[in-house]
This record gives C-alpha cells, sequence and structure tokens, in this order.
C-alpha cells in the first residue's frame, strides 16, 4: 500500500523484490535404529560425532551391532546422525521377579531412579549434603535454610558427574525432581518427594558401602605401616568386599539391559501414531539415508528381516530418502548371492524399491571387545560415511563409488569378489565392495534395488535417484511461501525467478547435463500449467525438468593399429 501523501515533499517507499532464496537442505544426515547400553528411548537424537555417541549411548556394546555401525560412519566421513534407541522389556524368568527396567537408588527418604533403562545405572552414585547452603535462595523461595539439600550424582563407569545446588522437596523453582527432570542426563527423582519428612543427610546404598571399603583398606594399610598382626584389617576388608560385591550383583540382577530386539519393536502397534520404533524418526525433521543395523543375536543371525525392510524402504519413499540394505549373512559366495537375490519363490531381500540400495559382502574387521578377533560386520555404517564424504567433496550427483570411495578401516571383505562375479551381480542392481592392490577396498557400484538391467528404470543409479530427492525436498521447504499468495502471474513469474536461480546454482557446480541451462534443466509455471479450474481450486502447478548425470559405469577403450602408409 502506498504511504498517504499529506504533505508537500519527497516520499521514500521500499518495493519488495520478490525474491525467496531456496536454500538446498542437507544431504547426508544418516539415521541409526537399534539397541544401545544407554541412552533415551524412542527418541531422535542428533549427535555430531562418535564421542557424542559414546557419551549419550555407551559407545560399542557387545549386544549390539548398532555402535560398529556408527563408529563406521564416522570413520568414513559421516557428519551427522540421529540416533534412536529401542528397548525390549524384559519380562523377567518363569515365575521369576521382573527386573526392573531402570536402576533405583536411595538416599534417606529420597527416591532417585537412572534417567534411561539398563544396567548403565547400577553404576551411578548419589550424594546428599548441606554444605554450605544458601539463606538468600532459601528466603527467596520461601522455605527454611534446613530445608535446602545439595545433590551431587557420579557415573563412576565414565567418570561422568552432575552437582545441583539449593535443591528442596518443597514445592518451588528448585524442587529437586522438576530440577533433575529439566536438567540432569543421569538422574530422576523416583516419584515425587514427601515435603514433611526432614532431608537425610548421606549416600546411596552402593556408595556408602564403597566408602566403608576405602576405610577398611586404609585401616589396614596404616596398620602395615605400624607394624604387627593385620589379621583383624584385613578380615574388615574382606567383609566389606564381599558386602559391595554382593549389593552390586543384586543390583544388577534386579536391573535389566533388555531383551534381543524383534521386528515389532521396530514396528510397534500405532507406531506411527506414537512415534516409536521406526516411526520414532518423525520427530526428526530431516533424514537422508536410513540405516538398520543386524540386531538379533549374534548367536542366532545377523539379518534383518525382509517386512522390515520392506517397511523401512515404504517409509524411506514417504521421506524422501535412502535405505542403505546389507546383503543378507548366508551370502557367502558369488553364487550363493545371486541365486538368493533372484528366487522367485522367495523374497530374500524385502524391497525393490528405488529409494534403497544393497551392498555386497560384509566387512571383516577386528572386535575390540573381543580381543580384536576378526568378525563380520554389516557394511552399512561405511556405506552411509562413504557417501557422506563424496556429499561433501563432490556433491549428491555424485555417485558414491570409485577408486575415491575407499573404506576406512575395512581391511578385508567377507567374500572376494573378481570383475567377473562383479559382471554377474552388477546387472541385477548388487552393489558389490571391491578389493585393489594399491587402492584397498573400495565401493564399486553405484545402482538402486531398481537398477537391474531389465528394469530399465529411469532411477536405475543412486546419484540420480539421490539428486531428485535433493531438489523434491529443497523446492518442497522453499516454496512453503507460496501458501495463500494471490495465484495469476505475478506470483507465477516469481516462482520461475527463484526455482530457476535454484536450479541454475546446481548447474554451475555441475550437478547437470548440458552445457547450457537451456539443454540442462527448465522451470515452467504459467497459464499452461494451470488452467483458469486450477486456479478455481487453489492449485498452482510447477513443473521442473532436469538432465541428470549418470555415472561413467563402463569405460570402453578402442584401440586400433594405424596401417603403414607408402609413399609414393
Amino acid at each position: 500500500m502506498s504511504t498517504a501523501l499529506t504533505y508537500p515533499g519527497v516520499y521514500v517507499e521500499e518495493i519488495p523484490s520478490g525474491v525467496h532464496t531456496i536454500t538446498g537442505v542437507a544431504t547426508s544426515i544418516t539415521a541409526f535404529l537399534g539397541r544401545t547400553s544407554r541412552g533415551p528411548t524412542n527418541e531422535a537424537t542428533t549427535i555430531n560425532s562418535f564421542g557424542d555417541f559414546e557419551k549419550i549411548f555407551g559407545g560399542l556394546w557387545v549386544k549390539s551391532a548398532l555402535g560398529f555401525a556408527v563408529r563406521d560412519f564416522y570413520l568414513n566421513g559421516g557428519s551427522q546422525a540421529i540416533i534412536v534407541r529401542l528397548y525390549a522389556s524384559d519380562p523377567g524368568p518363569d515365575g521369576g521377579p521382573v527386573p526392573a527396567a531402570a536402576a533405583k537408588l536411595t538416599v534417606g527418604n529420597l527416591n532417585f531412579v537412572a534417567a534411561n533403562p539398563g544396567q548403565w545405572g547400577v553404576y551411578l552414585r548419589v550424594t546428599v549434603d548441606q554444605d554450605n547452603l544458601s539463606s538468600d535462595v532459601a528466603t527467596a523461595m520461601g522455605v527454611t535454610t534446613a530445608d535446602l539439600f545439595n545433590l551431587t550424582v557420579v557415573d563412576t563407569s565414565t567418570g561422568r558427574s552432575e552437582k545441583y545446588l539449593n535443591l528442596t522437596v518443597k514445592s518451588s523453582p528448585r524442587q529437586v525432581d522438576k530440577v533433575l527432570a529439566d536438567n540432569s542426563d543421569l538422574l530422576l527423582s523416583d516419584g515425587a518427594p514427601d515435603p514433611t519428612k526432614a532431608i537425610a543427610v548421606g549416600k546411596d546404598k552402593l556408595g556408602t558401602l564403597e566408602q566403608t571399603l576405602a576405610t577398611a583398606q586404609q585401616a589396614l594399610t596404616d596398620k602395615q605401616n605400624q607394624g604387627g598382626n593385620t589379621d583383624a584389617e584385613a578380615k574388615a576388608v574382606q567383609d566389606a568386599k564381599k558386602a559391595l560385591d554382593d549389593a552390586v550383583t543384586a543390583a544388577l540382577n534386579g536391573t535389566s539391559d533388555g531383551l534381543w530386539l524383534k521386528v515389532t519393536d521396530f514396528l510397534p502397534k500405532d507406531g506411527l501414531t506414537n512415534k516409536q520404533g521406526l516411526y520414532a524418526l518423525e520427530q526428526a525433521d530431516l533424514f537422508n539415508i536410513l540405516c538398520i543395523p543386524p540386531y538379533h543375536n549374534p548367536v542366532d543371525t545377523l539379518d534383518v528381516d525382509v517386512n522390515l525392510v520392506s517397511a523401512a524402504a515404504a517409509y524411506c519413499e514417504k521421506r524422501r530418502a535412502m535405505l542403505i540394505v546389507d546383503a543378507p549373512k548366508d551370502w557367502t559366495t558369488k553364487a550363493t548371492a545371486k541365486s538368493k537375490f533372484t528366487d522367485q519363490s522367495q523374497d530374500n531381500v524385502g524391497t525393490n524399491s528405488r529409494n534403497a540400495a544393497l551392498y555386497f559382502p560384509r566387512l571383516l574387521q577386528s572386535n575390540p571387545l573381543h580381543d580384536n578377533q576378526t568378525e563380520t560386520f554389516a557394511a552399512c555404517g561405511a556405506v552411509a560415511g562413504t557417501w557422506a564424504r563424496t556429499d561433501t567433496d563432490r556433491g549428491v550427483w555424485k555417485a558414491p563409488a570409485g577408486l575415491q570411495a575407499s573404506l576406512v578401516g575395512v581391511p578385508s571383505f567377507s567374500v572376494p569378489l573378481t570383475d567377473d562375479e562383479n559382471g554377474e551381480l552388477n546387472p541385477l542392481g548388487i552393489n558389490c565392495l571391491r578389493s585393489f592392490p594399491v587402492y584397498g577396498r573400495v565401493i564399486w557400484g553405484a545402482r538402486t534395488l531398481r537398477g537391474a538391467d531389465q528394469l530399465a528404470d529411469e532411477y536405475k543409479y543412486v546419484p540420480v535417484r539421490r539428486t531428485a530427492l535433493y531438489i523434491e525436498e529443497s523446492l518442497y521447504r522453499g516454496l512453503k511461501w507460496v501458501v495463500f499468495e494471490p495465484n495469476d502471474e505475478p506470483l507465477w513469474a516469481q516462482i520461475r525467478l527463484n526455482v530457476g536461480a535454484f536450479m541454475h546454482n546446481m548447474f554451475r557446480q555441475g550437478a547437470f547435463q548440458g552445457s547450457t541451462p537451456a539443454v540442462a534443466y527448465f522451470v515452467k509455471c504459467d497459464k499452461e500449467t494451470t488452467t483458469q479450474n486450477d486456479i478455481d481450486l487453489g492449485i498452482v502447478n510447477i513443473v521442473v525438468g532436469f538432465a541428470p548425470l549418470k555415472p561413467a559405469e563402463f569405460v570402453v577403450i578402442k584401440i586400433q593399429q594405424i596401417a603403414g602408409q607408402i609413399d609414393v
């Protein structure tokens, strides 16, 4: 609207340019689902390093392959990951007591519980004291100084500690249960504390037993330095140590790390509604790659159930993400892989989605938790990390394969493949992991599960599919401003301007075929795409086309002899 002109003079008006910059979304945020030793459950938690994973989820764990996949992701160039910890409740032995999911701790009349499930909570130690309390804080909260206390919690397994000053059990801004719920990553109050009971200063049971043992050991040391008979002191140490060991054992037996996961833990009833299992990723604004490492007991199998793969692929299609599928454990030869993949009587993979890619074989790596013995591991984490590294170095339109797509921390593969064997699997859409002299271990395939030659799918290649998803997601987010704008030529011109600028930027980065913008991409939004009927229905149609770069999968060198010429 123009400014009201009231006095003679010069008026200045700012006119909107109509530019709404479309920013490209991230391309390699990788989601991992599975079991960990600690951390929040059914919650999409973003991490930026393996150190974050160790701090929040406990790092490598003998009862889960997830930690190894996350480690490989960061070793190979991954940057940001989303972790969803799943926990399967332990019903306990038949007729026996059901173990608690989270460890419980008690100091006097204050009851606490570990912040999340798992036996890790047994190693928490809580101390309550009333040292150096603030009378000003007490007055401001309307309580007495005697009502205040300090709380210290230490995770003895990691050395991490938290301390909270001037807490109280009475209703106030420093009420202990509310402060812990808002601030602590280690401890929660087990129910609302009773404000009528006096605060008991001291330690939790295990902390008290540890103090008793330390006191007995010091007494023994002092007696040894003085000389003489130390039998009484040695017995006191032995008794204190036995009491502590018995208490720790009882605490561990009363707490559970959960059971091995099943498909129903990933796909629970009403999981989408309640944002649980696989659908806990509904809490994440964006993810581009999904990895589900093997989750069964390794003694039984290391495979991901095909119905879970199917559901995960469908969910990735909905979220414009890619699923990395690991070859099943029993694919121990090229012949087995080929026959299982093409088996018409049984689905051994779980999907043939264009939003999924399968990699064969698995990795052979040393397991630091088993005296560095060489074991078989899923490749999804290392592959996802390589995708992320390629995106950073070259762009999402570059195939994450070739001599530059080296796999870090992978000494060998479970099945060594030759060129001829690779040549039988690649046309089917199976991406092979190869080992070459000098170059080492690399990814040697870039096809989706619609990549079989017989399918002739337009999205047979991983980089083409990922480029399309990148454009779709970026435009989806970057064009929200269009909603409720007047649907006519001025709007269409702005859309063409903004989308065209985004596509031209990709063209300049080398994302498309063609030497000129006209042959590399087009953006159409006018009266031909949006008819009067569309306008009446509140619809604006935008057509965006691009000429994708496809990888040079086969390099053919033709050599010809030049016949000797006879001078005349």
